[in-house]
């Protein structure tokens, strides 16, 4: 990379940490940036006191860490964008009954959206961020190409999929050649890991992991018991509202039956979670809506790619059909998927790059 004016989204965890620190090490000219993201302004929703606490944490360590690196920092006050484009979609996704990723949304409207502008503004001409990923220019048509990490498990290409060439010209992913393992010994060895604050695996605005409890205090409206039914329309049951449900779950229904018994679908204009045998967790079929193409370029005929429905599925070979709808595909698996769930993400992949992504509509 030439040396440029580089802007570090920086969480104040290990991995956003060391992309600041790399890039500094190879003498780029860096300025800190930490989002502001919850809780909104207006809200007194009780979960507000924690997720609040977490933000007050990030930036506090992010600061810490700018200020051991001699580089200066800024924090960006992006609550409003956040609560729109990613809690309220959070909130109508899971009252439809659909189970979606905000972690997709917010990279796609917020970090890579709003985060990339304010640092333009500030005068930036890239914005590097921790993410486990890596972006190559094309020498043969100058286009850019999404990769997945080395660490296959730690790749996070699958919540970068929505990202377009405008986005991707402007983003340095200085860990995308490392491994997990070797960016924490390398954290270590910068003795920075004490002003680091430990990385999270929860929803940034649902830190205790308790969904129905977060959902019901925005959406209590879709909190009506209703019935579990069998595909055959037979009542097995009351559910606790469909939020409580997503697709492929067992546990959580206190219905006794001689089979086990999952989530094959939920109905919200009915008010049902409908259950089946295991079998019926698996389709090979469905359609996709929202489709982003990386490169810009909507494809004209199939594709015969590697396809991922949700972040921690391997990926299967499917056939992946343009439709008349531009931005909607119709996908074909070789072998049949577990829990295909509708709102969740669904990623593209040819080899190692990534083609597309976009959002599962309903399975066939």
């Amino acid at each position: 990379m030439d040396m440029a004016k580089v802007a570090v989204a920086m969480s104040g965890g290990v991995d956003s940490t060391m992309a600041a620190v790399i890039l500094k090490e190879e003498g780029q000219e860096i300025i800190g940036l930490t989002m502001r993201v919850w809780p909104p302004r207006e809200s007194n929703v009780e979960s507000g006191g924690a997720t609040g606490g977490r933000d007050r944490d990030a930036v506090s360590a992010a600061k810490k860490i700018a200020h051991k690196l001699g580089i200066p920092h800024h924090v960006v006050d992006l609550r409003g964008v956040f609560n729109k484009k990613v809690v309220a979609d959070f909130c109508r996704e899971y009252s439809l009954g659909r189970t979606p990723n905000p972690c997709v949304r917010c990279n796609q409207h917020v970090k890579f959206g709003a985060l990339l502008s304010s640092a333009v503004e500030l005068g930036a001409d890239l914005m590097a961020t921790g993410h486990y990923a890596r972006v190559e220019r094309d020498e043969a048509d100058s286009s850019y190409l999404l990769f997945e990490g080395v660490d296959r498990n730690k790749d996070q290409s699958y919540f970068l999929a929505t990202l377009g060439q405008a986005q991707l010209k402007r983003i340095v992913l200085p860990l995308g050649n490392l491994t997990k393992a070797a960016v924490e010994q390398r954290a270590k060895e910068s003795r920075l890991m004490p002003e680091c604050r430990e990385e999270s695996q929860d929803i940034c605005f649902v830190p205790d992991g308790d969904y129905g409890r977060f959902l019901k205090d925005y959406i209590h409206e879709a909190f009506k018991p209703g019935p579990v039914l069998n595909r055959g329309g037979n009542v097995l049951g009351q559910h606790r509202g469909v939020p409580f449900y997503t697709i492929g779950q067992r546990r959580g229904f206190g219905i006794s039956f001689g089979e086990p018994l999952y989530v094959i679908g939920v109905d919200a204009g009915r008010n049902a979670v409908i259950m089946g045998g295991k079998e019926e967790v698996r389709g090979d079929e469905l359609i996709a809506s929202d489709v982003n193409w990386v490169s810009g370029l909507s494809p004209t005929h199939p594709l015969d790619l590697r396809v991922k429905v949700r972040y921690r599925h391997r990926g299967a070979g499917a056939v992946v059909t343009p439709m008349p709808k531009q931005d909607a595909v119709h996908v074909k698996f070789e072998r049949p998927q577990r829990a295909i769930t509708p709102g969740q993400a669904i990623v593209f992949y040819d080899g190692d790059v990534v083609v597309g992504g976009g959002t599962i509509e309903r399975t066939l």
